[in-house]
């Protein structure tokens, strides 16, 4: 059973609570106005909404979040993207729409698209720690929920919703997005459509800076054809509602690179919400979500042959029911199972086509007494993997995770939290069973059976001024993983250099390909993020700098690959009247952290500012018209996270207008 101390991402309406302080998690939420009962077990610590969530969007959700503290982007060109939370990544991150899983292939590959649209969410939610036992095992890096309205929980008095078109001169993008709500009697219904096209992004410089014959000035390849379309509908009761709906997600796109390779992604997913008041004796509510995803990609060879198509069928479920306090202790049971069918097909086909289910418990309890708040939580799972040939061998892993913690609010407007997990998460299919060229990363990815689960010991102690003009945070993390699964080059000469093959997998010396093990040893991650702002002009005017940090650490195999430097910054928000202004400098110092065979990455400096007027038309209907400068030094932007920052960085200087509105 999951014992998860820092706020749940639960979505239910408890009947009577109470404040609790906030818990060492980060948590991106939805306008207060919605479900705000719902939330309250949570307690959000950073709210990414409205304005400050339209300034943020990109094309990919790891790009979209990049920003936030802790937190940075796989940055594979600007059609793929995966949230990167604390140097964790692949699986250790899960990502979730409406509490369930996106269903996409993203932790296979970092050129596989997240399954979701950042244009259609309402809130993104983001949250590291305990609660992150709730929704998986081993999710040691933390949980990102998207959240959108599709399948509506309430009555609506008249149809309400929002636009929003953009465009960025970097990208010559044009996007525009539409959603909309309303009720009918006893029945409530959602549209929503967003369309988004994009040419090659410009950048300063050569793409690749050590080839004389790169491109320069754009990155060849980068361009995006995509469009998302939802239908959902709901009958909402005195006591709870029920409501289903149907989402077509599609995406083509390049994969920046030599070999010119494009993904042609589709998705169609359905889903059935659903809530009901006092369902028994002694339970406050029951809560149903469940999805079924359609999913289906083909890349693409330049010369549009098919090289490989990957599929997967995928059913997820949970069911929450919220107890009513016991002995002052309320809190969630509840049950989750996923079932996946996954197959791969073609010349690059690194992963052997496979079933896969878990089945997982968990629970969650509160109890506050005056000014200290108390959680324990855990979660028992059991995880298989039934890869189809010969030469695989079926995986089965059991699985727990426990955690507990408190906050103490010493004194008014001062709090200090401190949690420490205990988690487990079964290898991901890839790491076991991989044998092929990966040729969007450029390399020979070589799994292995007889890995082994992991298990991390988190740590997290979070020092909180939560009211005043100076309002800010200190936190500390430890992670000690035991088992850490990772790759790491081959050099079986001993002499310094990776092995390589080519492109009929026979060894190499000037082969393109890097031969990767995946291997397992200990590791330990720790590091610091502080933030702290101050009200300049009151209700007017907020200054707020930052920074963050993390080291990674092998057991006798030095640094862990990709981790993401120090970065530090200054943001300026201006508010008066109907006017909105922001002006942010982000410095992101060179990587020289590096692991074997690792290349450093140069530091820079990211300049962005935002003006934007709100105004309103009619009785009920506001609009939003901004203009955004982004990168304004036109800085050459190289991510050390990405495997592509030698041959893609991120876009040169934009200008980016748009409308939103809102009614």
């Amino acid at each position: 059973m999951a014992l998860a101390m820092a706020g749940s991402v639960m979505a239910y309406h408890p009947v009577e609570s109470v404040h609790l302080p906030r818990m060492p998690e980060v948590v991106v939420v939805e306008d207060a106005a919605e479900n705000k009962a719902e939330r309250e077990l949570e307690q959000p610590e950073i709210v990414l909404r409205d304005d400050r969530l339209r300034r943020k969007r990109e094309a990919n959700l790891g790009d979209t979040l990049s920003q936030e503290l802790g937190i940075t982007s796989s940055s594979f060109g600007p059609g793929a993207g995966r949230p990167i939370i604390r140097g964790q990544d692949s699986s250790r991150v899960r990502v979730l729409e409406g509490d369930i899983g996106t269903g996409d292939l993203s932790i296979i590959s970092p050129d596989h698209a997240v399954a979701t649209e950042t244009m259609s969410a309402s809130r993104i939610e983001v949250l590291r720690g305990p609660s992150t036992l709730l929704y998986g095992s081993g999710t040691s890096g933390g949980i990102v929920n998207v959240i959108t309205n599709r399948i509506p929980d309430r009555l609506f008095k008249s149809v309400s919703g929002n636009f929003e078109g953009r465009f960025n001169s970097a990208l010559e993008e044009r996007t525009g997005a539409l959603n909309a709500s309303g009720s009918q009697g006893r029945f409530s219904w959602n549209i929503e459509g967003m369309k988004r096209k994009t040419n090659d992004i410009k950048i300063p410089g050569r793409a690749n800076k050590n080839d004389p014959n790169s491109p320069s000035g754009v990155v060849r390849n980068s361009a995006i054809d995509s469009s998302n379309i939802s239908v959902g509908g709901s009958y909402i009761g005195e006591r709870g509602f029920v409501g289903v709906s149907i989402t077509r997600l599609e995406s083509f796109y390049g994969i920046p690179g030599p070999e010119g390779a494009t993904i042609d992604m589709g998705q169609t997913r359905y889903g059935l919400a659903g809530e009901l008041d006092n369902p028994l004796q002694g339970f406050e509510q029951l809560k149903l979500r469940m999805n079924y995803n359609d999913y289906q990609h083909n890349e693409l060879e330049d010369t549009g042959e098919i090289g490989s198509s990957f599929k997967n069928n995928e059913v997820e479920g949970r069911v929450e029911l919220l107890h009513a306090p016991i002995a002052q202790w309320q809190g969630i049971v509840g049950v989750q199972f996923q079932n996946r069918d996954f197959s791969a097909k073609g010349e690059e086909a690194f992963v052997p086509s496979s079933q896969s289910h878990s089945v997982g418990l968990f629970m969650l309890e509160k109890r506050r007494l005056d000014r200290w708040q108390f959680e324990i939580g855990g979660r028992l799972e059991h995880a298989a993997q039934n890869p189809q040939g010969n030469q695989f061998q079926s995986r089965d892993f059991g699985l727990y995770s426990v955690s507990g913690g408190s906050a103490w609010e010493f004194v008014d407007g001062y709090q200090i939290d401190l949690t420490a997990t205990r988690g487990q998460r079964a290898p991901t299919t890839v790491a076991l069973y991989a044998n092929g060229i990966h040729i969007a990363t450029n390399t020979f990815d070589h799994g292995n059976q007889s890995l082994s689960k992991e298990t991390s010991n988190n740590f997290d102690f979070s020092l909180q001024k939560t009211s005043g003009a100076v309002r800010g945070r200190v936190n500390l993390f430890y992670n000690h993983i035991d088992n850490y699964v990772f790759q790491q080059s081959r050099d079986s000469n001993g002499d310094g250099l990776a092995d390589r093959v080519n492109d009929e997998g026979v060894l190499d010396a000037d082969g393109a390909f890097v031969v990767q093990d995946f291997s397992q040893t200990r590791a330990r991650f720790y590091g610091v993020e502080a933030e702290a702002t101050v009200a300049l002009l009151p209700d007017m005017l907020d200054l707020r700098v930052f920074t963050d940090i993390v080291y990674a650490n092998l057991k006798n195999n030095g640094k862990v690959p990709r981790m993401t430097p120090q970065r530090f910054g200054v943001d300026l928000d201006y508010k008066w009247n109907s006017w909105l202004a922001n002006f942010n400098v982000t410095r992101v110092t060179r990587q020289n952290r590096v692991a074997t065979l690792e290349s450093e990455t140069p530091g820079y400096t990211l300049m962005n500012a935002e003006v934007a007027h709100r105004f309103k038309r009619g009785h009920s209907t506001y609009h939003t018209l901004f203009l955004q400068g982004r990168n304004l030094l036109d800085s050459d932007i190289r991510v050390h996270t990405s495997f592509l920052k030698n041959t893609a960085p991120l876009p040169g200087r934009a200008i980016v207008v748009g409308i939103r509105g809102e009614f």
